[in-house]
This record gives C-alpha cells, structure tokens and sequence, in this order.
C-alpha cells in the first residue's frame, strides 16, 4: 500500500453550465495515509467537489489523482463516501439497506460495527421515513461497515444532536486508531474539529490554501500583541490596531525580537483558518509531507 492515501498534481474541475468556471484549479497537495483530515473552507470553495473526485464518482478537467496508489475508479472498492444529500434508497428498510450493503460489500463488510452504528434505527422504518440525523446515522452505519481504507465524509455531523454527534466522533476516532483508516472530513463546525483532526487541508477559491500537519501549521503562525510597528520579515496573515497597540497573526520567518515589546501565543484552529479565510491574498503554506512539486501518474 502507497505512503499516501491522496496524491493531486494540477487538479482541476469545471462544470458545464456554470459559466466555464473551475470549481477546483492547480489543486496540488498529498495526504499521507492514515491521518485524520478536516477539510474546511467558505460554501462553493470546491469541498464537496474534492471528495466526489477521491470517490471515483467525477472526472478531473485537468491535472491528475491518485487514491491509495492507483486511479479513483481502481481505488473505488476500498473507499467509502458519505455525500452531503445522504443517497439512500427511499423505498428500503434500515433493514434492508444494511442488508444490501452486506451484500455489495460481502469480502470486508463488518456486521456488528454497521449495526452499532445504525442502532437504535427501527429495522423495519422505511428510509423515506427518517429524519435528517437518522438518515444520516444510516450512511455512516454503511460507510463503516464497508471497512473502508480510505473515508470520505462531507459534512457528517450536520444534521445529528449534540450527543449523537459527540458519540459518532469517537466511533471515527476509534476507528483510525484501531485499522488506521484514512478519514477526511468536511465540516463547518470548526471547533468539531479542533482536538480531533491531525491534518488539514483548508480550500478556498478552488485553491489548497493550507495543508499539513494540524500541529505543524499552527506552530508556523504566531499571534503578537504589542505597540504598533513594521512587522517585517514576518509574514503578516490578518492585522487589526486598537489605539495604540497592534495584533497580528503572522507566518514566522525566524524568531520573533524579544526585545521588540511583542506578546506571543499560538492562534487556535479556529483563529488560525478565519484569518486565513479574511486574507485570501496571503500565500499558501503546505508542510513537507502535503506539499508536491511533480506531477501524478495517471
């Protein structure tokens, strides 16, 4: 198996009807198998676009892809994806949608994980009959019990209670940790994931903004409070002034002067993405294990 779970070289995706615009442009980032990925951005940043392209489910306009070591389509059988509408069939029982997914999936389907997941569903409910966080309580219950290698999830927790939510969280990460499942996870909940993501992959304007290491990225940021001054070789992400004191989060480049008067902390995820969100113009950053400069084998 390939040291990496996703490989993108100059991806790209436009969408007939959409005025010719790439949802996705010169996308070029790794993710090392086994880690655990929020994948965050604005609405319309090209997420769910992203999955649906590792899922084997779209063709890239440009560029190239690699899942697991080979193409999407190859990777399909040992991938799963969980897509934002929840694609159910209506007409099915919780029952027989387990059942079906057992059928499709009969060399790794795992029983008893699936129904964990799915219960307490009533086994005879109709799918059509399902409330928002039950369906999608139902197609994470397949998704897992696919044993997946590699999970895709677009905004899974959405539609669930906080309780459920909290639970089905420590399914994942027990999960990754028990079969070193690749998890990438879409979300708009950022303190969701805070503490439970080791990498991310922050997209904006179609573009890998951000990418690496959780832990990695935050100690390249620091956040300074002090007198108003150049901040220069810094790289500045987001700065505001308060009469006369200044805060600034900002992209180390070598230490900070100690004599200069400046606070220092580390930014919290969340600080960390809305600033970088607030500065579109900023460069991207990409630690060493995300960052590729070659292209992908098709």
């Amino acid at each position: 198996m390939t040291g990496f779970a996703i490989e993108a070289a100059g991806l790209g995706m436009k969408y007939r009807g959409r005025g010719g615009a790439l949802a996705l442009r010169d996308c070029s980032f790794r993710l090392p198998a086994g880690r655990v990925c929020a994948l965050v951005g604005p609405n319309g940043a090209g997420k769910s676009t992203l999955l649906s392209l590792a899922a084997g489910l779209l063709r890239p306009s440009e560029g190239s892809l690699r899942i697991l070591g080979t193409s999407p389509g190859e990777a399909r059988a040992r991938v799963a994806h969980v897509a934002q509408d929840r694609p159910l069939y209506p007409r099915l029982t919780v029952a027989e949608t387990l059942w079906a997914g057992a059928e499709l999936n009969a060399a790794t389907w795992d029983r008893d994980i699936a129904e964990r997941i799915a219960d307490p569903l009533p086994a005879s409910t109709r799918v059509r009959a399902l409330s928002g966080g039950q369906r999608t309580r139902l197609a994470l219950a397949l998704a897992l019990g696919k044993r997946p290698e590699l999970l895709l999830l677009d905004e899974p927790m959405a539609d669930l209670d906080p309780l459920a939510r909290h639970r089905l969280m420590g399914v994942l990460m027990a999960e990754a940790a028990e079969r070193a499942t690749t998890i990438v996870m879409s979300s708009h909940i950022l303190t969701e994931l805070e503490g439970v993501c080791d990498y991310l992959l922050l997209v904006d304007g179609g573009r890998v903004r951000l990418g690496g290491e959780t832990d990695d990225l935050l100690a390249a940021h620091t956040l300074l409070t002090g007198p108003v001054r150049d901040l220069a070789p810094h790289t500045v992400v987001e700065s505001r002034t308060t009469g006369r004191r200044q805060t600034a989060l900002v992209r180390r480049e070598g230490p900070v002067d100690a004599a200069s008067g400046w606070e220092t902390a580390e930014p919290s995820l969340e600080e960390l993405l809305l600033a970088h969100l607030r500065a579109p113009g900023v460069p991207a950053l990409l630690t060493p294990s995300a960052a590729t400069d070659r292209a992908v084998a098709a």
